[in-house]
């Protein structure tokens, strides 16, 4: 480019030694030379066409202009995070009288027939509720539901929650002999694509939880289990505050209260998952951690161990 320059400069320069005041250029001439300034550095070369014709030339409509220099773009202004939805407060739930089914089927339909719920529940999709025993002496509670989850109206029956059923049965129990439950009661929103369907999750915000978390008070009075076990970080958070602790590592250091039952902070069938797919001594060591707090639990409660299970993910 810059050589193109120089010898266009010469040429310029000869000619106004020789007398010539004006050159005639075509206005295709001028559109490809515009492209090339505009592709490299324009000050110098409008310099020096500007030199080379001199101020007459400028006056003789046929003379060379000076190129356009093109206008740099303004850097785009950074535009404000989209705000994210706000909730009213989370509701009152005020338990009828009577036996735990009685007010267990009145908390759901109470669950499936709320407003706010139903409007953030696309077409096609549920409202999800807890399932499980009402005399669970276990309650194991998740942070949301997911796409399997809104489709089934129920918690955890996608691959992490057939996971999760392989370790509940690991323990010697039943998944109809514990509740499972999720601080959500739907699943937190994001955008769909072309095909309508929303792909990935997003963690439920605080706002969203706060909203949800009365249900699951509701619910935990309703079975009253002996003992609670938070699934993952999110849920964990959910239950003792954001500021509770800073890892899920941290948190399975010691037990917690919640509602004045003993809680027990493990990790989330999908961190399993993920850990799977690094590798087998990942998927291993995750298992093997997470095992280690449903042993403390089967303790708690009083469930027989056996050797095998105490070597499980070994």
């Amino acid at each position: 480019m810059r050589a193109t320059l120089q010898v266009l400069t010469d040429e310029l320069r000869r000619l106004k030694a020789a007398g010539v005041k004006t050159v005639s250029v075509s206005d295709a001439s001028l559109e490809a030379l515009r492209r090339v300034v505009r592709g490299a550095a324009p000050e110098p070369a409008g310099r020096r066409v500007e030199q080379a014709t001199g101020p007459s030339a400028r006056s003789n409509e046929s003379a060379p202009r000076p190129m356009p220099v093109a206008p740099e773009p303004l850097p785009e202004k950074p535009r404000p995070p989209k705000p994210a939805p706000t909730f009213p407060a989370g509701p009152v739930v005020t338990l009828p009288e009577g036996d735990k089914a009685t007010r267990w089927a009145w908390l759901r339909e109470r669950v499936l027939g709320d407003e706010v719920c139903r409007a953030q529940v696309r077409p096609g999709k549920k409202v999800v509720f807890g399932v499980g025993s009402l005399d669970a002496q276990i309650m194991l509670v998740g942070e949301a539901p997911g796409a399997d989850e809104e489709v089934q109206g129920e918690p955890f029956v996608g691959p992490a929650g057939q996971l999760l059923t392989k370790m509940i049965q690991a323990m010697g129990v039943t998944r109809e002999q514990v509740y499972i439950g999720n601080i959500m009661n739907w699943r937190p929103q994001l955008a769909v694509g072309t095909d309508g369907v929303q792909q990935g999750n997003r963690e439920p915000t605080e706002a969203e939880m706060n909203y949800c978390l009365p249900f699951l008070r509701a619910q935990i009075e309703v079975v009253q289990p002996a003992i609670i076990v938070a699934l993952g970080s999110t849920a964990a958070k959910g239950l003792l505050g954001f500021q509770a602790f800073r890892t899920v590592g941290e948190a399975r250091a010691r037990w917690h209260e919640y509602l004045g039952r003993p809680l027990r902070v493990t990790y989330h069938p999908s961190y399993l998952l993920r850990k799977a797919s690094e590798s087998k001594i990942a998927e291993r060591k995750a298992k093997r951690a997470a095992w280690e707090d449903f042993l403390l639990v089967m303790e708690r409660v009083g469930l027989s161990i056996s050797k095998k299970q105490e070597g499980y993910f070994q």
